[in-house]
């Protein structure tokens, strides 16, 4: 049995891996599914059985998908700094 505590500034709450695209498709965000859909990807390019014409598709978007993530990353870490060092000024009526 877990007990409730107080979370610690900055802490995020665990993340639940996703392992299936189907079930990142069902149940989870967007880049629950881009992460879903590169390890499924990568799979397929690192088996053997998978044909050599097809190898040079699932490389690009094995790649494509690996920026899409990091941009995704990027952009969660700028909205999140963005309001983080807000100070608020003293209010001045004659500004008005």
């Amino acid at each position: 049995m877990s007990t409730l505590r107080a979370v610690k500034p900055g802490e995020k709450p665990p993340v639940k891996p996703v392992r299936t695209v189907t079930e990142a498709a069902s149940n989870g965000s967007t880049r629950d599914l881009l992460i879903a859909t590169r390890d499924r990807i990568a799979v397929a390019v690192e088996d053997p059985k998978t044909m050599a014409r097809d190898l040079a598709a699932l490389t690009k978007r094995l790649m494509d998908t690996a920026r899409e993530i990091a941009a995704l990353d990027a952009r969660e870490a700028q909205e999140a700094g963005e309001g983080a060092e807000v100070t608020d000024a003293e209010f001045d009526a004659e500004a008005i």
